[in-house]
């Protein structure tokens, strides 16, 4: 990612997770991960004790911006506008390697090549925490 594309995660808040190492856990660690958390409580429970985990912690850890709703209310197709209409039909069926893709390769010479470049990060990190989501919960079913 260039120089410039990095400074514009960062103004989006999202700076600390070009230090995240990619994530290569083994599949028992996260199933006993999955198992020990209560998700009504927020907690992690371990043999050494229970322990709170809230977005901000979360956020501590890796360095981002991680407290308030980004996408606060659910959005309505029909009751979008026609430039924002063009937009979702852009990204709509997307994969997240196609949506990756188009993140490196994409210029941010202009405003509107930065506006865009920002749309396919936010789309794309979305993306990636809701697959991570679906996996976790896939490694706490019993097998």
């Amino acid at each position: 990612m260039t120089e410039e594309k990095k400074a514009i995660v960062r103004d989006l808040g999202f700076g600390g997770l070009m230090h995240v190492p990619p994530l290569r856990v083994d599949h028992q660690l996260l199933r006993e991960l999955a198992n020990n958390f209560k998700l009504g409580e927020n907690r992690l429970k371990t043999g050494y004790g229970s322990f709170q985990i809230t977005p901000k912690t979360i956020g501590d850890a890796l360095g981002i911006n991680a407290t308030g709703n980004l996408f606060p209310e659910k959005v309505e197709y029909k009751q979008l506008s026609d430039d924002d209409k063009i937009i979702y039909r852009r990204f709509q069926g997307k994969t997240l390697k196609s949506l990756t893709d188009e993140m490196m390769e994409i210029g941010v010479g202009s405003e509107e090549e930065r506006l865009m470049f920002k749309r396919i990060f936010i789309l794309a990190s979305q993306t990636t925490r809701r697959r991570r989501r679906r996996q976790l919960m896939a490694a706490s079913l019993p097998s």
